[in-house]
């Protein structure tokens, strides 16, 4: 076709990008020619039967280091010298911050997302002024930059952080027929599922406090996602006390949700989180953090319940509220979340929208 492009995608996680990416990895199969750069190789054959050319590039996903990054930006303006792309789409920080230096000096349009800020604009003093600096840097000549939240975007704003144009955009949406409504568990047991990466800003600490004091015969405490900090002594010894038990990090989840009777996602900081938005769609009640990422995915007392993150005595408070409620009150709470899925979160709306950009 003769508007066919060459679109180079760089992303942190192959895993992340084929679970949240899925149908605007399709509708781009469909008219363009692509290429994924990844640190992994978790999802490297299902990129390829897509018609993908799959490169791996090692990333350091956390922290500044000057040799690491200098070499990452090295490695993707290699790889575009490679691949010659008409345009560049990236996601997460450092693909976005280095992908998009590479892409402005070899004058390639490039779209990037903001998938969340994580606790870099936390900082204080000379690594603040770092982070706004390198953004500034990455995004500067960007065609489009997308943001999952009204206050990311407003942070980036405040800062003089922008590209040529912004839009915002629900998330990365769920996608309904991967994630179908499954019916609510009728046992008189309850099992609360704690999903994301195990480290102290995503609420690890305070969901491991409220499991020491709520759980009992009937209550049990679930973590699903691997370890990013120094946690694993301490998972190790809960879970042999019998307060806790340890699912690991799993490329499908379905079969999780489905089991389970409420979603904790109890982050301090979230573009848009997608375990909430796939508890909802199958039928989940969720017990989420008031912040944004989170809280205009579930409405409270209707989808789920919110508390204050880092506070675990409201986590606490939250979760006694849900096991106040009766089975079929839960079952509501997760027939209502899948309906606000369909009405607002269907990944398709938001696989146009970048569709729209790309052409």
């Amino acid at each position: 076709m003769s508007d066919a492009k060459k679109i180079l995608i760089l992303a942190n996680s192959a895993g992340g990008l084929c679970d949240f990416r899925d149908q605007f990895l399709d509708k781009l199969a469909m008219k363009h020619t692509v290429a994924v750069s990844v640190p992994d190789d978790v999802k490297k054959e299902e990129l390829v039967a897509r018609g993908f050319q799959v490169y791996k590039t090692p990333i350091n996903r956390r922290g500044i280091n000057p040799i690491e990054d200098l070499k990452l930006c090295l490695s993707y303006g290699k790889l575009m010298k490679q691949v010659k792309p008409d345009m560049v789409i990236t996601y997460t920080i450092k693909p976005n911050i280095y992908g998009g230096v590479c892409a402005a000096v070899r004058r390639i349009p490039c779209i990037a997302t903001i998938t969340g800020l994580g606790g870099a604009f936390d900082k204080r003093g000379p690594l603040l002024w770092l982070v706004i600096f390198l953004y500034r840097l990455g995004l500067r000549k960007d065609a489009c930059v997308f943001f999952q939240n009204e206050e990311n975007r407003g942070i980036f704003r405040k800062y003089g952080i922008h590209g040529k144009k912004d839009r915002l955009v629900m998330g990365s949406g769920v996608n309904l027929s991967r994630h179908p409504y499954e019916p609510y568990p009728q046992s008189e047991e309850v099992h609360f599922l704690f999903m994301g990466r195990v480290m102290k800003e995503r609420g690890i600490l305070e969901y491991l406090e409220a499991a020491k004091r709520l759980h009992s015969d009937t209550v049990f405490f679930d973590i699903m996602g691997y370890c990013d900090e120094d946690y694993e002594d301490m998972l190790n010894e809960l879970e042999k006390q019998g307060i806790i038990r340890q699912i690991g990090f799993q490329t499908e989840v379905a079969p999780y949700l489905a089991a389970t009777s409420a979603v904790v996602i109890a982050s301090f900081h979230e573009g848009m989180s997608n375990a909430l938005l796939e508890a909802a769609a199958t039928g989940r009640p969720v017990i989420a953090s008031r912040i944004s990422g989170c809280r205009e995915a579930y409405e409270e007392g209707i989808t789920g319940f919110g508390f204050t993150p880092g506070r675990a005595d409201e986590l606490i408070e939250a979760m006694k509220k849900f096991l106040a409620l009766s089975t079929e009150e839960r079952a509501q709470m997760g027939r209502a979340g899948r309906k606000k899925m369909e009405a607002e979160f269907d990944r398709q709306i938001i696989a146009d929208a970048y569709m729209e950009e790309v052409g």
